[in-house]
């Protein structure tokens, strides 16, 4: 299915009609966005590709796994220009909010002990990372960072979501895996499943455009009588 995705700057996406609902939307897939990360970390079954080389990063650097994932949030912005893909509202919101959403959630929830609870939520953690990703893609106020890859190429080559969400999540798998990362059976699984969760859930919660000026045009109209030019009859 090929979605009619928007590339508005933030200037366009302020023009949108039920722009409190969108941010309601956007939030609510940022804070949890960055939640699932949580979960998925905690599961100690793997992490997302990403989450590979963001907890690769962490451990290396000594930084909490939020701070890296809003620093490579900012990095990733630079690989949109050969795609000419707009940042947008939304866009800046999650280089920060999806970072903070998953310290806060790590700092709540702590690793089960019992292997059956984390196998729990291992695929709460796919799940609830599907459906977010495809909430604030679908609120239309600009995809993160890491999804402007791939509805870039959606937009540009038409590809399906399915087949190119994978595509870049091996990509930053195995440069994690280098970077010694964690890899595990969930990390296999979220390769497989995320892509096919987000193109079933994006079509059903996407927030369809419809743009309104921002401010009215100017009244031009002037209704005095001026003088015409030339002779007097």
């Amino acid at each position: 299915m090929h979605l009619k995705l928007e590339n508005l700057g933030p200037r366009a996406q302020l023009g949108l009609d039920r722009l409190p609902l969108r941010l309601m939307v956007l939030f609510a897939g940022l804070c949890g966005y960055g939640a699932s990360l949580a979960l998925l970390i905690r599961s100690g079954l793997g992490v997302s590709p990403w989450g590979v080389l963001q907890v690769a990063i962490a451990r290396t650097a000594g930084l909490s796994v939020g701070t890296v994932v809003v620093v490579v949030s900012f990095a990733v912005l630079a690989l949109w220009w050969p795609l000419r893909q707009k940042p947008g509202i939304g866009t800046l919101a999650n280089c920060v909010c999806v970072g903070v959403a998953c310290d806060v959630t790590l700092a709540v929830v702590t690793r089960p002990g019992d292997l059956i609870l984390r196998a729990v939520l291992l695929p709460a953690g796919i799940l609830l990372n599907g459906l977010s990703s495809a909430l604030y893609i679908g609120s239309q106020l600009g995809p993160g960072p890491r999804d402007g890859l791939m509805t870039g190429l959606h937009r540009v080559t038409g590809r399906p979501i399915g087949l190119l969400r994978p595509g870049i999540e091996v990509v930053v798998l195995g440069s994690g895996w280098l970077l010694g990362g964690p890899v595990g059976i969930g990390t296999a699984l979220y390769a497989l499943c995320i892509g096919p969760v987000v193109q079933w859930v994006l079509p059903r919660v996407q927030i369809t455009t419809q743009r309104y000026p921002i401010t009215a045009p100017p009244d031009r109209s002037d209704h005095r009588t001026t003088p015409t030019k030339g002779r007097p009859c």
